[in-house]
């Protein structure tokens, strides 16, 4: 599909879209890129394969800007990464998709976007912001999924789901990964190396930038959290399994001297003149009762349980 960028993105045929004065938008499947290539005058043969796509770059050639989309399911939200190539100079840009991914993109900024002054900056800035624009909201949803699971480990430790706080971990790190590849565009963009861009308008690029920043601090603060609720939950199983060990270790101090009496009146020697008495019986038990006692007030002082 063709669109001219004016006022509005304008649906236009082929032959409109190279013979007009104004930018354009083009979005191809790799089999029409390779048909007409040519038609668009960018001196340039790039050889499209999806599964070759693996991040979002930009890469300046001598009359061209070319690159890639690798834009991460979570900021997508989607199922699937996705990915599609770019070419462009100071007429244009070429979308090369082999889905529907850039298109609905691109059809999005048609639905919503009129502009005053219409110019291919502002067409590549509200572009780069359409594939962030959900991104804060994620972010939210994350925190307050992290705050969920922190209430849950201080509360029960043992059902907390410290599973998902790892997967949210793991889509963190997708998008700082995402966003660092969005700072080197950005900045590939700003850079204006081939003059495709007015001075005036390379400020799109700058705010571009400077709103992936803010992102990227915000999924490293996200980052940091999920590490911190694994410290929690693993300092927290560390107290309750100090908690039992506690236990245990006052059962044992308890039992110990009850079991030398055990042990000491189980000799059964002929002359062990408490088996003979009657009161052996009562003031063992006595004895027995006086060192329990005597040990559980002793450790409630001590603040030991």
């Amino acid at each position: 599909m063709y669109f001219l960028i004016r006022n509005t993105l304008e649906e236009c045929s082929a032959a409109q879209c190279h013979d007009s004065g104004s930018p354009y938008v083009a979005v191809l499947t790799p089999e029409q890129w390779q048909e007409q290539s040519e038609n668009f005058d960018m001196g340039i043969d790039i050889d499209i394969n999806p599964d070759d796509v693996f991040t979002t770059k930009a890469e300046v050639n001598y009359d061209s800007l070319t690159g890639t989309f690798c834009i991460p399911a979570q900021s997508a939200i989607t199922d699937e990464i996705q990915k599609f190539s770019f070419a462009l100079d100071e007429t244009g840009i070429v979308f090369i998709d082999e889905g529907r991914s850039a298109l609905s993109l691109v059809k999005r900024i048609q639905r919503n976007k009129k502009w005053r002054k219409p110019s291919l900056e502002r067409f590549l800035y509200d572009f780069l912001e359409m594939l962030i624009h959900d991104d804060l909201q994620i972010m939210q949803r994350y925190e307050r999924e992290l705050e969920k699971i922190e209430k849950e480990i201080m509360e029960n430790t043992e059902e907390a789901p410290i599973q998902r706080n790892n997967e949210i971990r793991g889509d963190i790190r997708d998008l700082r990964i995402h966003y660092e590849q969005l700072q080197d565009f950005g900045q590939e963009l700003e850079e204006n190396e081939n003059g495709f861009f007015d001075e005036d308008n390379l400020r799109y690029f700058h705010m571009f930038s400077s709103r992936v920043d803010r992102l990227y601090d915000a999924a490293t603060h996200l980052r940091d959290y999920t590490i911190q609720l694994n410290d929690l939950y693993q300092s927290q199983l560390d107290v309750k399994q100090n908690r039992i060990m506690t236990v245990l270790t006052v059962v044992t101090t308890i039992f110990m001297p009850l079991t030398l009496i055990v042990g000491w009146y189980g000799m059964n020697f002929k002359y062990m003149p408490e088996l003979e008495s009657r009161l052996g019986y009562p003031v063992v038990i006595i004895a027995s009762l006086i060192i329990v006692a005597g040990s559980l007030a002793y450790f409630k002082i001590k603040k030991i349980i």
